[in-house]
């Protein structure tokens, strides 16, 4: 017998204002923001500070008044330490089921239906999930199960803002007349994949909350909004139709940029900049067992500096043969920024993007290709990333990197690496 499809969306709540708050206990209850890189906007929100209005995305400066009032604490992004929190949920999961999609750094899709013998009982499972969680990593989630994906992330949505679920709620378990009941309570953009401009189109024909759209026809919303739409309508009415994607897509591309700290005039220091960016791209492509065929380079001055002269090149250079070897790239990197840069421009952000991206393992090489250096370049890359790993990243690096990086992202409020990083380990007094 064939066991129906099942699915739970783990989410962990508040994810970046709850990985600081697992180091810093004071920061409970308290008004917390987290601000975009060089702390320019706000990035995320403590339900204390979404209570006194503050919008996703608004720049701290125009909030600072209300931040004194209320004694926000604003905080930079600490994206080192919440990569690693997210991986540590991921490892937690995996324990639970090894039919996975991490669909966000902060949500993860499981397969539940091979384990319906193990698991009567789905909301004991949510339940046993949340505690583990909470219990190995100090994060809070909540958990959503469905018989479609899109069900389990509305199950979702329900178990966070209703306190009745106690953070794990089986949309399955309930009636029709409950799920109906809390289905025509839900405006129809709270459904996973329907964003503005659909959500306007929907109410302008009268299917205003996720109730009118479960009972549409799905042909008339495939005559109406195409194919997407049609099977989110069918997952809503229990026919799955998303799979689990349980191998994430080949990237096409990388890319890696940051604004600087300060305006940036000297090509050694974009340089050292550029090379930075390259080496962490680099690092990407070697962990998916990638190879670059092209490097394009970015370097812009500050668009909302209108009134100063403006540059905003882009080049991109091709590579002999594909390469994953960071000193290849940067090599190939630099001339491009040797040939855009001109002095006196105040530069404001520089980037990197790796192109034509194949899998190294079925790497076609040209029939003059040196193997013996190839060889020799793939052992040092292993050597270097070993290193990096074992003792911290960046301990190995090419020189073009340089050591002073007066450029480097402003992040003056960022808390301490705790889980990556020796010298900020968090310490107990």
């Amino acid at each position: 017998m064939s066991l129906r499809p099942q699915f739970a969306l783990v989410d962990v709540n508040n994810f970046y204002v709850s990985c600081e708050r697992v180091f810093r206990p004071r920061l409970e209850q308290r008004p917390v923001v987290v601000l975009s890189n060089n702390d320019g906007c706000v990035v995320a929100r403590s339900y204390e500070v979404r209570a006194l209005g503050v919008k996703m995305g608004v720049p701290w400066f125009q909030i600072k008044d209300l931040a004194r009032r209320y004694k926000i604490v604003a905080l930079s992004s600490n994206y080192t330490l919440y990569g690693d929190m997210s991986n540590r949920v991921v490892h937690i999961l995996r324990g639970f089921s090894p039919n996975l999609e991490v669909y966000s750094i902060d949500e993860s899709f499981l397969a539940l239906e091979r384990m319906q013998s193990c698991y009567e009982n789905t909301i004991l499972l949510g339940k046993n999930i949340r505690q583990r969680i909470k219990q190995w990593t100090g994060l809070p989630v909540c958990v959503g199960i469905g018989s479609t994906k899109t069900l389990a992330k509305l199950a979702n949505h329900l178990a966070k803002k209703n306190d009745v679920f106690d953070g794990v709620c089986d949309i399955d378990q309930l009636s029709l007349k409950e799920a109906n009941a809390w289905m025509s309570g839900l405006p129809v953009d709270t459904v996973w994949g329907v964003g503005r401009q659909l959500y306007r189109r929907l109410t302008a024909i009268g299917i205003h909350t996720v109730l009118d759209l479960r009972k549409a026809s799905p042909q008339y919303i495939r005559n109406q909004f195409g194919v997407v739409l049609q099977r989110t309508c069918e997952e809503l009415n229990g026919v799955s139709c998303l799979s689990l994607e349980e191998v994430a897509p080949a990237q096409k591309q990388i890319i890696n940029s940051r604004s600087f700290g300060i305006v940036v005039s000297e090509i050694e220091e974009l340089r050292e900049a550029v090379a930075m960016h390259v080496t962490s791209a680099a690092e990407k492509l070697r962990r998916q067992c990638l190879v670059s065929a092209a490097v394009c380079v970015f370097i812009q001055t500050n668009r909302f500096q209108g009134d100063r002269p403006q540059h905003h090149p882009s080049l991109t250079i091709p590579l002999l043969a594909p390469s994953d070897d960071t000193l290849v790239l940067i090599t190939a990197a630099l001339k491009a920024l040797d040939v855009m840069y001109r002095p006196h421009y105040q530069y404001k952000k520089a980037g990197i993007i790796l192109l034509l991206l194949s899998d190294k393992r079925i790497e076609q090489r040209a029939l003059f290709d040196n193997v013996d250096s190839a060889r020799r370049s793939a052992q040092l890359m292993a050597v270097i990333d070993a290193v990096n790993r074992q003792f911290g990243r960046h301990t190995l690096r090419s020189a073009a990197m340089g050591t002073q990086h007066r450029w480097a992202m402003r992040a003056d409020r960022r808390s301490g690496r705790y889980t990556t990083s020796w010298d900020e380990l968090p310490v107990a007094r």
